[in-house]
């Protein structure tokens, strides 16, 4: 156990990138959230500063005074030049707990300040990535820090039973979502996507990378299209597939009825214009695009990802199928977008699944606790 600490606790946040993503989203909600009388908060994000169409989250820690400071890496071989930019930064900061998040952040930070007793290191393990490499590496890195967080219980399930994780350091502190966000009008967000107010929209957000198996999704969309001629695909997103995504749809005849929105920042208006979120991932930890969904008060098609079935709760089994499953998935998509009445009830039901156990004040109050018994501080 760490001294007592007088006065605020220093927090460093570290994370990989600052693109608008999951992992980076819960870092800034962290920043920004915890009570300033307590915790003086600064962030580290070893990429570049991202650019200015996507730099929204940069702006928030921005407008809420956090220091914010880049290190400017751009590719792995920068890691050792980074990696001692990190342990100088560090120093000189002297933080009481460095935080991290995801892979590249949590095992330069394990490097930089791991198995010292202060700071005290607490890792952040978001998703249950399949890559063995990966999981050996910061299953080794991560037995330098005070804790391992997960971001759900098939994370933390994921990380005992198939990365060889400490057992003993696991713990978990789900997302959390601000519900007053995702309460936006639908009409204006259909006049902007440029579809006329009788076409129904099936919507995809994510990035457009194997691991959210867009490409399988799209092979299925001739199939749920066909019956459903009211409604069109809208996959908002940018990745390295989107080329390669945008010339099947067209070879499967389907390119009128997809539409490639790329990067976008008014993923509350979206969601408010659609009748329903499809996320057909091969790998998750707890999908925030999920989270926003169920806040949106939308029903979901979803693959039995990790975090998935935790995030739906009772309504998991009819929400849900497994990847590869083709009839499964058409059958799901257009039950739901078949029958309003049942798309609404369930859509009302994740609404209220959230507000009840994933909001954002939640995951705030669980990251509070867990640093005051790391410093031995109470409120």
């Amino acid at each position: 156990m760490m001294p007592t600490i007088n006065g605020p606790c220093r927090i460093a946040l570290v994370i990989t990138e600052l693109e608008p993503g999951g992992a980076e989203r819960c870092l800034v909600h962290l920043a920004t959230g915890l009570p300033p009388e307590l915790f003086e908060t600064t962030v580290y994000c070893l990429a570049a500063r991202p650019a200015t169409d996507q730099d929204l989250l940069v702006r928030r820690l921005e407008q809420q005074a956090i220091p914010t400071h880049f290190l400017n890496a751009r590719t792995i071989w920068q890691a050792p030049a980074t990696l001692a930019r990190l342990r100088r930064m560090l120093r000189d900061h002297d933080p009481d707990i460095v935080q991290s998040f995801l892979f590249h952040a949590n095992v330069l930070s394990a490097l930089a300040v791991g198995g010292r007793e202060r700071p005290a290191l607490f890792t952040g393990v978001r998703v249950a990535d399949p890559s063995r490499w990966r999981q050996r590496v910061e299953a080794w890195t991560s037995r330098r820090a005070r804790q391992i967080v997960c971001v759900s219980r098939d994370v933390a399930d994921f990380c005992r039973e198939q990365a060889a994780f400490p057992r003993d350091k696991l713990c978990v502190i789900p997302n959390g979502i601000d519900l007053t966000t995702y309460q936006p009008t639908s009409r204006q967000t259909s006049d902007r996507l440029g579809l006329p107010e009788n076409r129904r929209i099936l919507l995809f957000v994510g990035r457009l990378h194997r691991q959210k198996a867009v490409d399988w999704l799209l092979d299925q969309s001739p199939q749920f299209l066909a019956r459903l001629p009211q409604h069109d695909l809208i996959l908002a997103g940018d990745g390295p597939q989107r080329q390669a995504l945008h010339r099947q749809a067209e070879r499967l005849g389907i390119g009128r009825r997809v539409h490639f929105l790329g990067y976008r920042d008014d993923i509350p208006d979206l969601l408010a214009a659609a009748d329903l979120l499809i996320l057909p991932s091969q790998w998750e930890g707890m999908p925030n695009v999920l989270l926003e969904a169920m806040a949106s008060r939308l029903p979901v098609v979803a693959t039995r990802a990790a975090g998935v079935t935790e995030l739906l709760g009772p309504l998991a089994d009819q929400q849900t199928v497994q990847h590869g499953d083709h009839h499964a998935l058409v059958e799901a998509i257009a039950r739901i977008a078949q029958h309003p009445e049942l798309a609404w009830a369930w859509g009302q039901a994740n609404y209220e699944r959230i507000a009840e156990h994933f909001t954002l004040r939640q995951m705030i109050e669980n990251y509070r606790l867990l640093y005051q018994q790391a410093t031995a501080r109470t409120p």
